[in-house]
């Protein structure tokens, strides 16, 4: 596919919440990195009766809450300048005849390069899709390129459904599937941890490490988000996407070299590879549970089906915990525990490495007896860091130990943050889809949890809980392989 610069960025949902907080800030970002190409025009489409002076309040008030200080009215203006409001309802025909009338009079000259943001609900996907379609956009001559958010599906069948009907109007290529978890700079470290230290990789498999843990850990509750969360639950919105994503980049073979089908191929190679969960054994292999109560810092929560919106009823887990195998060379044999929750004791992203006990116990007869394997931490937010843990002697006549932690930063004192959209916007607009999802990673991964959630469609009404603000339920201790092994809950341990 040619990678010939877009003359025009359209993004659906103009007035959202996924626009106003992360794609308008990330596109200032890049206008005040001089990132954006002159001739680039952004189209920003929405049913709100708006002028375009009503747009440019809008935009900016949004950057000011946003960026706070570090405001540029400057920078602002230039950004805005590039935009033009269209009103229209994506639902209806109008309004892509307008789209059309604003597309066929661009400042620079007429380009058949065109970005179509959906910034909407998953749900009007195939709607947006098909009047694309019908208004002429999906041209496989003119290559145009879509962007879709997570999820992509709702479980297997739909997903597959979703994407045979992208395929209807545009090619492979031209499709963008957001996971914004692979634009963060520090996921995208683990690339580079990976394969670009030859101290690490000899190590990194089933002979040295005895599991991996992944965390993602979240201390907020729902928010206004009951009428999405509640028909999804944390698999499905957290587990089956993001986690996945991290498990496979954890896990994943050294691609032949870093383009986009190099490095998709081979984190497909690990989800198949995942053991299929026996049905009947499901319980075995991960476990479902709800917020009570509690008190989360200083603020007190209010139980799950307390929330707005929630059903009395309601048996859609805020946290899921799950392990699975990969059946390959590299992995037999060593579990990966993924735990991700809602209203949990704080905020943490974090990956850690558990290495087995030496092979010969020469300390069993001294006070090292019961020393603690070494463990690696790939902390990934709020923290940013790699923690490295060894043991040496302590100074002294005796023979005793402590603990070594090798810290190191991801970032220098003083060096900026990014957030994950200013990465993807950038690789849409100059055509690279290596931090994209492509449709059979989708497909594979709605594979792995599909026991689960069948599983749960049909058992029992029953769910654990757990009060929130703590680590979540106990039960969820059940999924380990042996009696050494345990949830690690602090990025560095007392």
């Amino acid at each position: 596919m040619d990678t010939i610069s877009p003359c025009h960025f359209v993004i659906f949902g103009a007035t959202g919440n996924l626009t106003t907080i992360k794609l308008l800030p990330a596109l200032y970002h890049l206008e005040r990195a001089g990132r954006l190409a002159d001739a680039l025009e952004f189209i920003a489409l929405a049913r709100r009766d708006w002028s375009q002076d009503d747009w440019a309040e809008h935009v900016q008030l949004a950057l000011q809450s946003k960026l706070g200080e570090a405001f540029d009215g400057v920078i602002a203006a230039r950004l805005i300048d590039r935009f033009t409001y269209v009103r229209g309802d994506y639902s209806q025909p109008e309004a892509y005849q307008a789209l059309m009338e604003v597309l066929s009079r661009p400042k620079s000259g007429v380009c058949e390069n065109i970005i179509f943001y959906l910034a909407i609900r998953p749900a009007d996907f195939l709607n947006v899709v098909t009047h694309l379609h019908n208004a002429g956009f999906s041209g496989k001559v003119a290559r145009h390129r879509i962007v879709v958010e997570k999820p992509f599906g709702e479980d297997l069948e739909s997903a597959r459904m979703l994407n045979m009907q992208l395929h209807t109007h545009f090619d492979e290529e031209q499709i963008y599937r957001i996971d914004h978890y692979l634009g963060k700079e520090t996921v995208q470290n683990l690339i580079v941890f990976r394969f670009a230290n030859s101290l690490i990789e000899p190590i990194w498999n089933r002979n040295y490490i005895d599991h991996v843990q992944i965390t993602v850990a979240e201390d907020k509750g729902i928010d206004s988000r009951a009428g999405y969360f509640d028909s999804s639950g944390a698999l499905k919105d957290m587990l089956q996407n993001h986690m996945m994503q991290l498990l496979t980049v954890m896990a994943m073979e050294p691609p032949a070299t870093l383009d986009a089908d190099a490095l998709q191929d081979e984190k497909v190679k690990v989800l198949r590879s995942i053991r299929t969960i026996p049905r009947e054994a499901v319980n075995s292999y991960a476990i479902r549970a709800q917020y009570s109560a509690g008190t989360v810092g200083n603020e007190e929560a209010v139980a799950y089906r307390e929330e707005e919106n929630v059903a009395d009823d309601s048996t859609t887990e805020t946290y899921v915990a799950a392990k699975f195998y990969i059946d390959n060379w590299r992995w037999k044999g060593v579990p990966f525990y993924l735990r991700t929750g809602k209203r949990l004791q704080e905020k943490m992203t974090s990956i850690f490495i558990r290495f087995k006990h030496p092979p010969q116990q020469l300390f069993q007869n001294t006070s090292l007896q019961n020393i603690e394997p070494n463990w690696i931490v790939l902390a990934i937010q709020p923290h940013e860091c790699m923690h490295i843990e060894l043991h040496a002697k302590e100074p002294g006549l005796d023979m005793n130990t402590r603990r070594i932690d090798l810290k190191a930063p991801y970032r220098d004192e003083g060096e900026a943050s990014l957030d994950a959209y200013e990465t993807l916007l950038l690789d849409i607009i100059d055509g690279d889809r290596s931090l994209f999802i492509r449709f059979d990673e989708v497909e594979w991964a709605w594979q792995v949890v599909d026991p689960i959630l069948r599983h749960w469609a049909v058992a029992d009404s029953y769910v654990h809980t757990y009060p929130a603000g703590s680590w979540g339920p106990d039960e969820a201790t059940r999924l380990f392989d042996s009696d050494d092994q345990n949830w690690r809950n602090q990025i560095e341990q007392a």
